[in-house]
């Protein structure tokens, strides 16, 4: 069982709290690039009282402020897997998986399915739907740049925020609670709180939270049953290459040398209900079918117990119990 894979590693609440405070940090300090280089972009003597987020986004070509912005992604995913190494004595395959080893097929059939969904969804939507929305921003160079940047950082961005909720946090949680669902609801709503600041948001209304904390519920969801963060990790970093390199528009977090531009005006509307009550269960029911998903409310209300390999061997020393290879 995947929360139950904590059990293996030094999991005391304190290491938790020290971890989550020090990876914000560290997402934080990630931040500093960018701000060094808009400081020298605008001149060390600029007014920073009146600059603006816009102004401050825009003052470095897109890509070098989009390779920025996922900069501070990647030192967090760094510093979350050195504290999950040495200060939890856990390994990256117990965070990742309950499986005894990484299923990277799974991980690739979802970012497959996810890459083929979102490019029909957008390709029927230029050329049947609302073709008036879109100009062709295709550029060879910046987008051969953009590709580039986004094929590595995209990844690690994605990363960081499903080993750090759906992993880290997941796992931390519901070892502490002793129930499924508190985890699930708790990262979900966090991970889509955090979205709150998104420009989307601003442009399109407060709605489109539901959108953000729905597809939280849905990668947690994915976690749980599926026993591991293989799902997830595809879907996310399918999900945000597609966002990255095909279609991008002034009012997005991702602001691109993209193939496509919208340059409509949406708000949020019927169309996020769609998306979270019809188009996320589907994709959860294909996920369901192909790896024969049973059992759901055990494995999405049922109780975290500690298994009873770690719980009855007392004479293991706590420095040992990430050695136990166990595949529960």
């Amino acid at each position: 069982m995947y929360i139950e894979q904590a059990f293996k590693s030094k999991n005391n609440a304190w290491r938790y709290i020290i971890g989550t405070i020090v990876t914000i940090v560290a997402l934080f300090m990630g931040q500093l690039p960018l701000a060094i280089a808009v400081i020298f972009k605008l001149g060390v003597t600029a007014d920073f009282g009146t600059v603006d987020e816009a102004t401050m986004m825009s003052a470095l070509d897109s890509n070098l402020t989009f390779f920025f912005l996922l900069l501070s992604f990647a030192i967090g995913l760094g510093a979350l897997l050195f504290l999950v190494k040495n200060l939890h004595r856990q390994s990256f395959t117990e965070l990742t998986t309950s499986r005894k080893k990484i299923d990277w097929g799974r991980f690739w059939f979802s970012f497959g399915l996810i890459v083929i969904l979102n490019v029909t969804l957008i390709l029927v939507d230029f050329f049947f739907i609302n073709p008036q929305d879109y100009t062709i921003n295709f550029n060879l160079v910046p987008f051969l740049i953009l590709a580039a940047i986004a094929i590595v950082m995209v990844p690690l961005q994605t990363s960081f925020e499903e080993y750090f909720f759906r992993g880290y946090l997941m796992q931390g949680i519901g070892i502490k609670t002793g129930y499924r669902w508190i985890p699930l609801v708790i990262t979900s709503v966090v991970f889509g709180g955090l979205h709150y600041w998104n420009p989307e948001v601003s442009q399109m209304g407060d709605l489109v939270m539901v959108s953000y904390i729905g597809t939280g519920f849905m990668l947690g969801i994915m976690t749980l049953m599926d026993e591991g963060l293989e799902l997830p990790l595809g879907f996310h970093a399918a999900n945000n290459l597609v966002a990255a390199l095909l279609v991008t528009a002034e009012w997005t977090a991702f602001n691109t040398e993209s193939i496509l531009r919208d340059v409509s005006s949406p708000v949020a509307g019927w169309d996020i209900w769609v998306s979270v009550l019809v188009i996320y269960p589907l994709i959860l029911l294909i996920y369901a079918k192909k790896y024969h998903w049973k059992n759901w409310s055990n494995r999405l209300f049922g109780k975290v117990e500690k298994p009873a390999i770690i719980a009855s061997n007392s004479v293991v020393d706590i420095e040992d119990l990430s050695e136990i290879n166990g595949d529960y």
